[in-house]
Parts: structure tokens; C-alpha cells; sequence
């Protein structure tokens, strides 16, 4: 959370230092590329940082050398065994910067830190033969496997690894990590002995790479993670999607290692495909937003299995209140999934469909969540399953009908509806009762708190009505179909002329001289519902233009802060893709200027670029909802998916 790479120490998403930290010593002296310590080490100047959709590149310069360190989290969607597969790379690649030869020996080591929840847990050591590898893992003693459950929680069962190939390896161990860093520092990379005492608070390894000169020469690392098990499914325990076939710790580093050059020649062609399109949807500023969401996006999740290991793919309500499945969490992030694998936004919406099906939901409208991650043992957001406060009835209602339309429109077929269809049409109806104008009630961004005539939740609810028609004309029920299209075309005559502010529409009904961002308008041309006159969204969008701040556009006339996702919902909402580029550069100064340090964040002040609360959440993968809108490109990416 730092400017650089040994600006700060790495860090847990919820700011906890997990600590990886990396040496390298040039011709017997020693500098720090990564963390920051030890502190009287200097640091190896940062010359670049790129990042795209899979990887992060950090370029280094002095002492004679060039240092390349790359860290690949190879999250190809398409592909859900290597998706799950929870191992990422961290390569290094050093090079003469002066023509003259040099002596290199890198150090990496890695916190026991990254295997517990606080620092006063005791740790195990744990390591697993992989031919070829050597192999070292760290665990807390006590396994407490999924009895813990909230948000502000790092992982304390389960084993965190550190690899790499055994012919690189000078010497590894378990290590007190100020000890190691300082025999490295003044000795080299023997020096970093092997032992088979009780572990210290750290894994080293140290690597001699030998006189190196102008062709580079590289090493790499695998850092895993094992949980043993994921998710608590109403009461009982699953596994990690790739373990379902009874995998374990080994073979996931046998084949992480073996499929490397494999993964990294395709992250090359799938972040260049990504980004060309990302580009051409939205120009640089949405491509350097997507390469900074991608990740965040998937990494808030779990791919679990069911015991037919089938997936489940559950979200977590980062930095907010630790909720599983938060319906208006995963509503937000579903482009990324509808454009790379809409397989795995089914794999969330069924979980949903299915306990809201059981004899435990007694309301007429969608739940909330599904419990507090990993424990998916039902709703705990507002009155939960006893009572209707603080509920979000219209929010996720329409959420859930608008994301099951998505997934029939995405696919080309509604069969995954068709057991649900009867608890669809209760939604649909309840929508038709209440969704016209809402009562007072919380929307997903509850931050502002309760609302009444709320005229972007109204619009929602109407096109999730006439996106439901379409489901129910893809299974045959043309009747109901005609139905609810009516109603929706009503409704939405309706909407028009009691929003209308003149300019624009107004945040509600009942007042004047107010405005709100009608992000939820985007299904309109997405789903291809032709309800609304396109005349709607010209408006809008050209009364935002007149409301841009420096860093977005607001949320709504009531506060200067806004949402990252929606703004990037909003944007799109300006048919000519000459309006668009002004809300993205928006937002791309606010990537580049924030004075907060911290995971992208979607809720930030549009006039000091400050964060104000949430950081790694999942609604980023919003982002990629403008590559919706063209056809061609949401078929070319969802033809390769499995």
C-alpha cells in the first residue's frame, strides 16, 4: 500500500501486514526490492510499475543490474480448473545494466504471518515432497477449519507454501526472518541454512545466480495457499473447487509448476486481447481500470464444489460487513462474469434461487446475502429470516430477475430458470406491487441511507419486469410473457413523466431540482428491451457532463461522493462514444492522484479523490460492463469459456 515496491510491506486487503519480503545482493552488497525491511538496506530504485488483467510488473535499476519482478495470478476464466487453482507466480529476472558482469544472489522470504488471523497464533512448520521443487509451508497449530466468520479476518486454517524450482535453490529454511535477512545482507544466499528446528516467523530462500551479464537470467517462485476447505453450505463443509477430485497440496504444486510456461504465454495473449478491447470500448483510461479490477474482482471470491463437484462460486462482502453472496455485491460485478464465464455468475445466482425456494424464506421478495463468509447458513443482513427491517425488497428482487434475464441472454437458453420459474414470478408480481413507486427502503448503496420514491430503484424494477417476460418467452410462456411486458411498458410510460425534471430525471419522485445517476438504465440496450426512449438516457447523460467534478461524477445531488462501478454504468449511458471518454478520464485521475493508499476502492469523494470507505471489493468487475455492448465481442469471449 505504498508508492513502491519497498515503500511499505505487502499487506493483507484489509491492511494487516502479511509480509513477503525480497533482497538481492550485487557484487557483495545487498538491496531491498520488495518490503520494507531491513530498514538500513537500501532500496533498489522503482524506475516502472505496469499492470494488467493477470499480471503486476515491477522494473528495477541499479548497482549495475536491471531487476524484473513479475507476479502472475494466472485467473483465466474461461478455464475454471486453473481459475481455482489458488497459486500464483512471482518470477525474477536479472540483467547487466553497465556491459560489465556482475555476482547476484536474491533472497525471498515470506512471513508465517500469511497463515494466521493474529500475530499471537502459534505456527507448524509444513513442507510436501513435489519431485523437483523444493517445497516449504507454514500453518497455525490449532486448524480451526471454518469456525471463524466475519470481515475484518484473515485465514487461520489451512497451509500457506513457498516453491521453486530445487536446481535454483541455494539453501531454504525456516527462519527467524530479522536473523535471515541479516546473514543474507552480509553473507549471501549460503547463509540461509537449512534446519530442522522449530520454525521462526518466516520462510527464506536464497538463490545464487552467479556472474550475471547482459542476457538475463531468471528464477522463479510459487506462493499457494491450502484452505483444506472453503465454504460452510448449510452445514456442511466444501471443498476448494480444485480439490474435488482429491487433490491435494502436491500434486497443485506438481501441476503449478509443470504448466507454467503454458500459463504465462497465454496471461500474454489474454491480457492483450482484454486490453485491446477495453481499449476500444473505452479508450486508455478504461483499459488501465480494467487491469486494476480484474483481479480484485475474481480474488473476492471462492470456487467451491458441491459434493457432485459442481461449482459454487460465492463473493465476499469485503471492507463492508463480511456478508457471502450479497446479492447487490455480485449484481454489480456481473459483467466481468457475463463476458468471460457466465458459468460462474449461474454458479452464484442458483445458490441464491435455491435457498430462497426453501421453507426458511418467507418473504415475497429476494434475500439479501446468504450468511456472513465462509458460513452460508442464511441471511443475516437487516431482520434476516425473522423480520422485514431493514431489508432491501426491490433492490435485490430486481437484481436477481435482471441477473437471471442477463444469464438467459448471455447463453441464448433459460433452462437453468426453469425449476425456479414459479419463485421468479412471485418476484416478478411483487415488483409489479411495489415497484412502480417504492416505499421507504435501503438500495444497495445503503451508505446513504433509506429512501423513499426512489426513481433509479423504480427502474430497476420495471426493466427487471421486462427482462423477466424475455426469460419466460425463452421457456415457452408466452402468455405470462405478454403480461408482465405490459406491465413493465406501463410502468415505464409512467416513470417518464413523473421523473422528469426538465433537463434531466429526478433522484425521487416527489422532489424537484434533484438527480441521481440511473446506472440500473443500462439493461435497457443491453438486453435489448426497447422500453425506455432513447431520448431517457440522451438526457441524462448530457446533464452529467455539466456535473463531472475532478475525480467522477457524483452519486447524486445529495453528496460530491460517488461509486466507481455505477460511474462506469453511467458513462455508458452516452450513446456517442465521444461522450464517454470524459467520465472515464475522470475516473482515471482519481486511479492516478488519490492520496489514499489502499486497494481500488469504489466509494470515494469526486472532489478530493479521498477514499471513503470500502477497499477490494468485488463490484469492480463492474467495470467491464461497456464491453457488453457490442455483440461481436461478448460472443468472441464467452465461445472460449468452459
Amino acid at each position: 500500500m505504498g508508492d513502491t515496491l519497498a515503500g511499505d510491506e505487502t499487506r493483507h486487503w484489509t491492511g494487516t501486514v502479511q509480509a513477503l519480503r525480497g533482497l538481492v545482493r550485487v557484487d557483495g552488497k545487498a538491496y531491498r526490492f520488495m518490503g520494507a525491511e531491513p530498514k538500513g538496506v537500501p532500496a533498489l530504485a522503482q524506475k516502472q510499475l505496469t499492470v494488467t488483467p493477470t499480471r503486476t510488473l515491477y522494473a528495477f535499476e541499479g548497482a549495475g543490474i536491471r531487476l524484473l519482478a513479475v507476479f502472475l495470478s494466472p485467473l483465466f476464466p474461461d478455464d475454471l480448473d486453473v481459475l481455482a487453482r489458488p497459486v500464483s507466480y512471482l518470477t525474477l529476472a536479472v540483467g547487466s545494466a553497465d556491459g560489465q558482469p556482475h555476482s547476484v544472489e536474491v533472497y525471498l522470504e515470506a512471513s508465517a504471518a500469511l497463515a494466521v488471523n493474529e500475530p499471537m497464533q502459534r505456527v507448524a512448520a509444513k513442507s510436501e515432497t513435489v519431485p523437483g521443487l523444493a517445497v516449504l509451508g507454514y500453518g497455525t497449530q490449532e486448524q480451526p477449519v471454518l469456525k471463524k466468520k466475519g470481515d475484518d479476518l484473515r485465514i487461520d486454517w489451512g497451509y500457506f507454501y513457498l516453491a521453486a524450482p530445487n536446481r535454483d535453490v541455494t539453501a531454504r529454511a525456516f527462519v527467524d526472518g530479522l536473523a535471515a535477512r541479516r546473514a543474507f545482507v552480509s553473507s549471501g544466499a549460503g547463509a540461509v541454512a537449512v534446519t530442522a528446528a522449530q520454525p521462526g516467523d518466516a520462510i527464506a530462500f536464497g538463490m545464487a545466480l552467479g556472474s550475471v551479464g547482459d542476457a538475463p537470467v531468471t528464477r522463479r517462485f510459487l506462493l499457494a495457499y491450502d484452505d483444506l476447505y472453503s465454504i460452510r453450505y448449510f452445514g456442511k463443509n466444501l471443498r476448494p473447487y480444485w480439490r474435488r477430485d482429491g487433490v491435494d497440496a502436491s500434486r497443485l504444486l506438481a501441476a503449478a509448476d509443470r504448466d507454467y510456461a503454458s500459463l504465462s504465454e497465454k496471461a500474454l495473449r489474454f491480457d492483450e486481447a482484454l486490453t485491446r478491447d477495453l481499449t476500444r470500448a473505452g479508450g486508455g483510461p478504461l483499459a488501465r481500470l480494467g487491469a486494476l479490477a480484474f483481479r480484485q474482482a475474481l480474488a473476492a471470491h471462492k470456487l467451491a464444489a458441491r459434493e457432485d463437484g459442481s461449482p459454487l462460486f460465492f463473493a465476499k462482502e469485503n471492507f463492508s460487513n463480511g456478508c457471502i453472496n450479497t446479492v447487490d455485491v455480485f449484481y454489480p460485478s456481473a459483467p466481468l462474469l457475463l463476458l468471460l464465464n457466465p458459468r460462474l455468475l449461474a454458479a452464484q445466482v442458483v445458490p441464491m434461487l435455491e435457498y430462497a425456494a426453501s421453507s426458511r424464506w418467507k418473504f415475497p421478495f429476494a434475500p439479501h446475502d446468504l450468511g456472513t463468509y465462509p458460513h452460508a447458513d442464511g441471511q443475516v443482513y437487516g431482520g434476516g429470516e425473522a423480520s422485514e427491517k431493514d431489508q432491501m425488497p426491490v433492490e435485490e428482487t430486481g437484481n436477481m430477475l435482471l441477473l437471471a434475464a442477463a444469464l438467459a441472454h448471455a447463453t441464448g437458453q433459460a433452462d437453468f430458470a426453469r425449476p425456479h420459474v414459479a419463485l421468479l414470478n412471485r418476484w416478478a408480481d411483487y415488483l409489479v406491487a411495489h415497484g412502480r413507486d417504492p416505499a421507504e427502503q435501503l438500495s444497495t448503496d445503503d451508505f446513504a441511507g433509506h429512501l423513499a420514491h426512489n426513481t433509479n430503484l423504480s427502474l430497476k424494477a420495471i426493466l427487471a419486469l421486462a427482462a423477466h417476460a424475455k426469460v419466460l418467452g425463452k421457456l415457452g410462456d408466452e402468455a405470462k410473457a405478454a403480461t408482465y411486458r405490459q406491465a413493465a411498458e406501463a410502468m415505464a410510460a409512467d416513470w417518464v413523466k413523473r421523473a422528469d425534471d426538465g433537463d434531466h430525471f429526478r433522484l425521487t419522485f416527489d422532489r424537484p431540482g434533484t438527480w441521481s445517476q440511473k446506472y440500473n438504465l443500462v439493461w435497457d440496450r443491453i438486453l435489448g428491451l426497447g422500453l425506455f426512449p432513447p431520448d431517457v438516457a440522451a438526457r441524462e447523460a448530457a446533464f452529467y457532463k455539466t456535473k463531472l467534478e475532478t475525480f467522477g461524477l457524483p452519486l447524486d445531488s445529495r453528496k460530491s461522493y460517488t461509486k466507481l462501478d455505477w460511474s462506469v454504468w453511467s458513462a455508458t449511458l452516452a450513446t456517442s462514444p465521444a461522450d464517454q471518454p470524459a467520465f472515464y478520464a475522470a475516473i482515471d485521475r482519481f486511479v492516478s492522484q488519490s492520496p489514499s493508499r489502499v486497494p481500488l476502492t469504489d466509494w470515494y469523494d469526486t472532489k478530493t479523490g479521498k477514499q471513503e470507505g470500502f477497499q477490494a471489493r468485488s463490484v469492480v468487475g463492474g467495470v467491464f460492463l461497456p464491453l457488453l455492448y457490442d455483440a461481436k465481442t461478448w460472443e468472441r469471449w464467452r465461445a472460449v469459456a468452459r
